[in-house]
C-alpha cells in the first residue's frame, strides 16, 4: 500500500524513460513509481495537485550553508554607495561590540565606493576591536590594526586590506566560532534553500582556508538536525601525511582515510575543495590577460607546482576533485593538474568538476570533455553583476563568462549551482538567466551560450545530482529515489522565460514530506 498518491499534477520527473507523469506513488519516503505503475495500487492517502506543477527538487551543487547563516546574522554594510556611510554604519555596529572583540561586517564591496577602506579608518570609528570587513566575494577583506598586529610576520597587506592566503590567514586568526553559531547558522541558510525548493546542497568547502570557520566544522553538521540533504567538500588544507603504508597510494590523506563517499544520504562527504585562484568581483580571479581598462590579470591562490601536486595526490588518493578556478589562467592550471594526475594515476569514475569556470576560452572547452570534467557555473553571478563582469572582461572576453551552450555542445556536463552567500541564490533565477543571458539591467552577456529551459532544469537537478555523485538517490522523480520534490506555481516551460525567476515556490517536500510552503498534504 503506498503512503501517498499525488494526482492531478504535471509532474516533469527529468527521467528521459517518462519525462512527463499525471500522478506518483509514495511510500516509505521513496518514490514507488509513476502513472501506471502506481495507479492501481491502494493509498493511504490520495491528494489532488489542482493542475499544479511538479519537479524534482533542485539540487544546489555549491553551496555555503555556514558562511550564508552566519552573514544573515551579522553587522551588514550593505547597499552603502559612499565610504562615510560605510564607516558610519560600522561606528554604529561597534557600540555593540565591547573593546577587544571581533566586529564582523559582512555587505562589503569595494567597486560602488571607488576604493577599498582602510585599516586607519576602521581604527577611528571603532576604536579598540578588531574589525573584519568581509568582501562579498569571499576573497578578500579589510581589517583593522588591532587584527593586523595578530597576524603572522610573512603575511602582507595594503592599508588592512587582505586577499587570498592574507583573507585565509584573517580567517584562522578569527576562529574558531563556536558550534552552537555554526549549527544555528547552518540550519538558518538551509532554510532560505528550502524555500527556493532546493532539497540537497554541496557545502562547497569546510576545515581550512578560505571556507573555514572552526577546526571541529564538520561536528557542526552532524549535530544539526539538518532540514536539507548535504554533501560535504572537505578543504584541501586537510589533507597531509599520514604515515600510510607505501602500497595504499595515499601520499596524503585526511584523519583515519576518509574521502569522498563517506556517509549517508542526509549528510555525506564529497569533493576535495581546491582553490587555484580568487574571484572576479574582487579582481583576484587569475585571467592570461590584463582586466580591462587594468595592467593586473589576478593571482593565483599558491604556487602552482604545489597546487598541481594536491590535485595529483588527492585524485591517487581516491578523492572527486572540485577546483575553484574562475580566470582561464586558472582553469588552465586545473586541467593541466587533472591531465597529469590521470597520466601518472590513470582512474575511471571520478566525476572531477571545477568550480566556477567563469571565463573559458573556446580552446578550453575540448579539454573540459577529453578530461570529463564537469563545469559547476552559477548564472546569478551573471544575472546580478553581469554588467560589471562584462565590462571588466572588455567586449573580445565577454561572450565566455559563465558559459552554457558551449559547454553542452563539446558534452561537457553543466552544472547549476548558487555559492550562496555571494548573490541570491534561488535556482529558478539562475534557470532564467541560462535560458535568456539577460542581466538584471536588461543587458545581454553572451547570447550564443543561451539554452533551452529543459537543459537548464537539467543543470538544478540531474546533471547537479551526478556531480555530487548522488544520482542514484536525487535529481528525478524515478521509482527507488527518495521523495524530494518542489511543487511551482507555474511552469517554467511555458511561462514567458524572463518570469522564470518569479515562479511562485508553493512547497517543498524532503523525503515525501513537506517541509516548507503550503501544506499540499
Amino acid at each position: 500500500m503506498l503512503d501517498l498518491r499525488l494526482t492531478n499534477a504535471t509532474f516533469h520527473t527529468m527521467d528521459p524513460t517518462h519525462p512527463v507523469a499525471g500522478q506518483v506513488g509514495i511510500w516509505g519516503g521513496r518514490i514507488v513509481g509513476v502513472d501506471e505503475a502506481v495507479a492501481g495500487l491502494p493509498a493511504r492517502r490520495e491528494v489532488d495537485l489542482g493542475g499544479a506543477t511538479v519537479l524534482p527538487g533542485f539540487v544546489d551543487a555549491h553551496v555555503h550553508l555556514a558562511w550564508a547563516g552566519l552573514r544573515a546574522g551579522s553587522a551588514s554594510v550593505a547597499p552603502c554607495a559612499r565610504v562615510d556611510d560605510v564607516l558610519a554604519a560600522i561606528a554604529a555596529a561597534a557600540g555593540d561590540v565591547g573593546v577587544g572583540e571581533w566586529l564582523d561586517v559582512v555587505g562589503y564591496d569595494q567597486r560602488p565606493l571607488g576604493r577599498h577602506l582602510t585599516a586607519a579608518e576602521l581604527d577611528r570609528v571603532a576604536p579598540g576591536r578588531k574589525v573584519f570587513v568581509v568582501h562579498d566575494s569571499g576573497h578578500a577583506c579589510v581589517v583593522s590594526t588591532s587584527v593586523l598586529v595578530g597576524l603572522p610576520p610573512d603575511v602582507s597587506h595594503d592599508n588592512g586590506f587582505l586577499a587570498e592566503g592574507g583573507m585565509a590567514a584573517v580567517r584562522a586568526l578569527r576562529q574558531p566560532y563556536s558550534l552552537d553559531e555554526l549549527v544555528a547558522a547552518i540550519i538558518r541558510a538551509a532554510r532560505t534553500c528550502l524555500a527556493e525548493g532546493v532539497t540537497t546542497v554541496a557545502e562547497a568547502g569546510i576545515g581550512g582556508g578560505l571556507v573555514s570557520h572552526s577546526p571541529v566544522e564538520l561536528a557542526a553538521y552532524q549535530r544539526a538536525r539538518l532540514p536539507v540533504r548535504v554533501r560535504l567538500m572537505i578543504a584541501a588544507a586537510m589533507l597531509r601525511d599520514l604515515g600510510a603504508h607505501p602500497g595504499d597510494g595515499l601520499p596524503r590523506a585526511m584523519d583515519l582515510g576518509l574521502h569522498t563517499g563517506f556517509g549517508g544520504d542526509r549528510l555525506g562527504v564529497g569533493a576535495l575543495k581546491v582553490f587555484t585562484d580568487g574571484g572576479m568581483m574582487a579582481r583576484t580571479a587569475a585571467l592570461t590577460a590584463p582586466y580591462a581598462g587594468s595592467d593586473h590579470s589576478g593571482q593565483l591562490y599558491d604556487d602552482p607546482d604545489r597546487l598541481r601536486a594536491v590535485v595529483v595526490d588527492a585524485h591517487r588518493g581516491g578523492w572527486q576533485l572540485a577546483v575553484h578556478a574562475i580566470g582561464d589562467r586558472a582553469v588552465d592550471l586545473a586541467l593541466d593538474a587533472f591531465t597529469l594526475a590521470q597520466r601518472d594515476f590513470p582512474r575511471s569514475g571520478t566525476r572531477h568538476r571545477i568550480e566556477h569556470a567563469g571565463l573559458v576560452r573556446p580552446d578550453q572547452l575540448p579539454r573540459f570533455a577529453e578530461l570529463g570534467v564537469s563545469a559547476v557555473v552559477q548564472p546569478n553571478f551573471l544575472y546580478y553583476l553581469g554588467d560589471d563582469y562584462a565590462d571588466v572582461m572588455g567586449p573580445d572576453r565577454a561572450d565566455w563568462l559563465y558559459r552554457g551552450k558551449g559547454f553542452l555542445d563539446h558534452g561537457v556536463p553543466l552544472v547549476g549551482s548558487s555559492d550562496r552567500p555571494v548573490t541570491d541564490g534561488a535556482p529558478l533565477r539562475s534557470i532564467q538567466f541560462m535560458v535568456t543571458r539577460r542581466t538584471s539591467t536588461g543587458r545581454v552577456v553572451g547570447p550564443a551560450e543561451a539554452i533551452t529551459v529543459p537543459e537548464a532544469l537539467r543543470a538544478f537537478t540531474t546533471a547537479a545530482a551526478r556531480a555530487c555523485l548522488v544520482e542514484d538517490s536525487v535529481g528525478s522523480i524515478t521509482a527507488g529515489k527518495l521523495a524530494d520534490l518542489v511543487v511551482l506555481g507555474a511552469d517554467p516551460h511555458t511561462v514567458d522565460p524572463a518570469a522564470i525567476g518569479d515562479i511562485e515556490v508553493r512547497a517543498t517536500a524532503v523525503g515525501g514530506e513537506i517541509v516548507h510552503g503550503t501544506p499540499l498534504w
